[in-house]
């Protein structure tokens, strides 16, 4: 068996600490490492032993109509809801059942549409022999995730994902720490490659993830920007003393500048305001002021990578274009407002 390193030093070679000396600190340490090393060890052993059950496992849960259905009991459970809230949340439409809750009524939940991923690390847990009967009966696919492949579990499963035989990093080798750790491990890689075999994108992703800080830099410039009447326009030959009162009234700092065919020719901005004060500025068309060929961004764009725009451009305001007409403003005060910068 091959064994994880640590600053050159395996895994196994990895001595427990002696905490008679008292030195806790050094000891504590030494047990952390020897923990990583040997969950490090286990991962990449796992990930070597992937084939073609991993394969059909992937095959039943894509193919599944319905919901994928995560159940475990103890640890396995814990690492179950885990793994079900991952899948939801990519793509994959799954919910935890109580294998023991299954056995009084819950087993209603689960339908032939669905496809079921039953955790057991010995793959003989009695509070799933429900489960496990229930998609035998109805031919409902079962993915099992189990360290014995000559388990109830294992056996009676339509594909059957199994642990390599690496310990636990419990010296007492009893606490679950490097099964559940591939477990989880094993959840996350059917997550992202049924993510990546529906194509699932960062616009999807945004969907279920509307809130929180990840749910921010999710958001588009066309949820922040200012659209429709709020946007400042004027035409080529609008005399700059309506121009003016244009931008004065949307409170934008800038105004679109458009030709008869209503696409951008330009924008005129505060600065240019200045920069032409007292030259008879407001007797003058906007095509005189203006900035021609302004920086645009598509209202598709993320407002993340607008606002790194502003923030490499040292402006303030984007004018966003759609099939090179203005559809709208962002101002940097519409990234504040929202958290983003």
């Amino acid at each position: 068996m091959t064994h994880a390193v640590q600053d050159g030093v395996a895994a196994a070679d990895i001595a427990a600490p002696d905490f008679a000396s008292g030195d806790f600190a050094s000891g504590d340490i030494a047990s952390a490492r020897r923990v990583l090393a040997t969950e490090a060890e286990a991962l990449s052993a796992l990930a070597d032993s992937l084939g073609a059950a991993f394969v059909a496992a992937v095959d039943s849960l894509a193919g599944a109509a319905g919901r994928v259905v995560v159940s475990g009991m103890g640890k396995s459970g814990h690492v179950g809801r885990k793994i079900a809230a991952t899948l939801a949340s990519t793509g994959t439409p799954a919910f935890f059942v109580h294998p023991a809750e299954a056995s009084h009524g819950d087993l209603g939940m689960i339908t032939t549409d669905d496809a079921v991923v039953a955790l057991s690390n010995s793959g003989e847990t009695p509070e799933l022999s429900d489960i496990v009967a229930y998609t035998r009966r109805f031919g409902i696919p079962l993915v099992a995730i189990t360290s014995r492949a000559e388990s109830s579990l294992a056996s009676s499963a339509d594909a059957a994902l199994i642990l390599p035989p690496i310990p636990e990093a419990c010296p007492m080798g009893l606490a679950p720490t490097t099964s559940t750790t591939m477990m989880l491990a094993l959840g996350d890689a059917l997550a992202v490659a049924l993510l990546e075999r529906k194509e699932f994108s960062a616009a999807d992703f945004r969907v279920f993830h509307p809130g929180g800080q990840l749910g921010k830099r999710l958001r588009k410039v066309s949820d922040l920007m200012h659209g429709g009447d709020g946007l400042p326009l004027s035409r080529l030959a609008t005399p700059m003393a309506e121009v003016i009162l244009e931008m004065s009234a949307k409170s934008l700092g800038c105004v679109a500048v458009v030709g008869d065919d209503g696409r951008l020719a330009g924008i005129i901005t505060d600065g240019d305001l200045r920069r032409h004060m007292g030259d008879g500025l407001m007797g003058r068309p906007a095509r005189d002021i203006m900035t021609p060929g302004p920086r645009t961004v598509p209202p598709s764009m993320l407002a993340a990578e607008a606002l790194g725009i502003m923030n490499a451009k040292s402006i303030t305001t984007l004018l966003v274009v759609q099939d090179g007409r203005p559809v709208g403003v962002l101002h940097v005060h519409d990234l504040l407002r929202s958290g983003l910068a």
